[in-house]
């Protein structure tokens, strides 16, 4: 039960924990209240009694003297026989104790007959006997015996200074009952009532002050080892602490999509730069003994001998030494400055590359050229970026393929894009990696060469894909002119 209530939502604790203390407020108001009424009514007894037993005590003095006991009787028994008074100020039992504290008479004679001693009768009156036998105490006096269930009230009977006897009044506590239960009942009422009030009150606020937690409580729940891609969370802002929570918890999330963001790009460019060294001390190793061939082969052409056959086979050595050159320079990518500045006949010769193998897939090639004077930008180097993502976009491609060239006064951006099978979101890490599992025709090259191209001119890549459209868009900053 400790665990179901301390793990309970705080759109329950709240309501639940305001009727509680309305509760227990209207406990201690109303016990407050009782105790009140107990003290009024007690003192109010306690003076009615005192003034009804000055005036008993007043009238038995003549019956005493004179030894007349029925009158004594008669006298004690006079308050019970009206029926209008208020029943609950009425004594239950009324003696009259001589001078030794025996019984002179009472209203009660058969359980308190003359002569006896009333605390041998009934212990509760014990505490009565040593007022009676004091003959200096002349004042009335109230006894409330512990641990018993009568209020005794004694007034001295007294004759021109002697005292002939003590009259004792015995009140019933029980006489407070029915007015504390109606206390209690009403004051039970008016606490219902109140609940009731507060009821749909606290729910209310319950919900108005633990909703915004709630809501946070189930964001920070779905965030694991990863923010989740399409995370919304609808939070509470405003400037008490839950909304500045809220808004803290929001710029949180923001930080940690930036913070994975950039963690998958390092490592993306890690793995790049990584390949990038090997693929060149390969490409390394491999020029010098490939150039020496090459150089051998065409030292022979020019010297040696003229046989058809050993001339055949001499270009059949060469041809494929020349493609091995060809994918060694692909790996060998450098930022060389040219005087020939990139120009729009340059864009318009690569459509020009581009169209008849365009023509024999039967793509629709849509071409946008927006460049109409020279750019600050190596010619050989950008042709190399378009040519390579129009052929990529060829080989993809279902039914077209769209080329946009613009430029704008900061930047110059290619866009190339085709209607083939889009790349799904886990294979965009290893997408300009060389050799890697997405060069589905061809070692994948192009890409590789692409990116650290445009990563040497100081520009950079995105790449958008989904079901009928992948877009490929290079930006490069505008070298500034000498």
């Amino acid at each position: 039960m400790k665990h179901f209530l301390r793990d309970l939502s705080l759109r329950y604790k709240i309501p639940l924990r305001v009727l509680m203390l309305a509760s227990i407020t209207a406990i201690l108001v109303t016990a407050s209240i009782l105790f009140r009424v107990y003290d009024e009514t007690r003192n109010d007894l306690l003076r009615h009694a005192e003034s009804m037993g000055r005036v008993l005590a007043n009238t038995l003095v003549g019956p005493i003297t004179h030894d007349d006991v029925w009158r004594a009787y008669e006298i004690i028994n006079s308050p019970f026989q009206g029926g209008s008074q208020d029943q609950t100020r009425i004594a239950e039992t009324i003696l009259v104790l001589d001078t030794r504290g025996q019984v002179y008479v009472s209203t009660r004679p058969t359980q308190y007959p003359m002569l006896s001693d009333p605390g041998r009768l009934d212990p509760e009156y014990a505490a009565i006997s040593d007022l009676a036998t004091d003959r200096n105490d002349v004042k009335p006096s109230v006894v409330d015996p512990p641990d018993s269930s009568r209020l005794f009230v004694t007034i001295p009977i007294t004759s021109e200074g002697t005292r002939l006897g003590t009259l004792v009044m015995g009140f019933s506590k029980s006489l407070f009952i029915p007015r504390f239960v109606g206390i209690a009942q009403r004051a039970a009422l008016m606490t219902l009532l109140a609940l009731a009030v507060l009821l749909p009150v606290a729910w209310y606020w319950g919900h108005r002050m633990a909703g915004p937690l709630v809501r946070l409580a189930g964001c920070m729940d779905q965030i694991g080892p990863s923010v989740p891609e399409n995370l919304h969370c609808d939070l509470f802002e405003s400037h008490d602490e839950i909304g500045r929570a809220g808004a803290s918890f929001k710029r949180m999330l923001n930080e940690l999509k930036e913070k994975e963001q950039l963690e998958q790009e390092i490592m993306a460019s890690e793995r790049l730069a990584a390949v990038g060294r090997l693929s060149a001390g390969i490409a390394h190793e491999i020029n010098n003994p490939l150039g020496g061939m090459l150089n051998a082969i065409s030292t022979f052409k020019r010297h040696g001998s003229d046989d058809p056959l050993t001339l055949k086979t001499l270009a059949l050595l060469e041809r494929g030494l020349t493609q091995i050159k060809d994918t060694v320079a692909a790996l060998l990518v450098e930022t060389k400055v040219e005087n020939h500045p990139l120009s729009r006949r340059d864009i318009e010769d690569t459509r020009t590359l581009v169209a008849a193998e365009a023509a024999e897939k039967g793509l629709e090639l849509t071409w946008e050229n927006d460049i109409a004077e020279d750019l600050p930008l190596p010619s050989t180097l950008v042709r190399q970026i378009l040519l390579n993502l129009l052929l990529n976009a060829i080989r993809a491609a279902n039914t077209r393929v769209e080329c946009q060239v613009y430029r704008d006064s900061r930047s110059f951006t290619l866009v190339v894009k085709n209607d083939g099978t889009h790349i799904e979101d886990e294979d965009m890490a290893y997408l300009f990696e060389p050799f890697s599992r997405l060069s589905r025709n061809g070692h994948g090259l192009g890409l590789w060469v692409t990116y650290q191209i445009a990563r040497q001119l100081n520009g950079g890549i995105v790449v958008e894909s989904e079901p009928g459209e992948t877009r490929f868009a290079v930006t490069l900053p505008l070298q500034k002119e000498s």
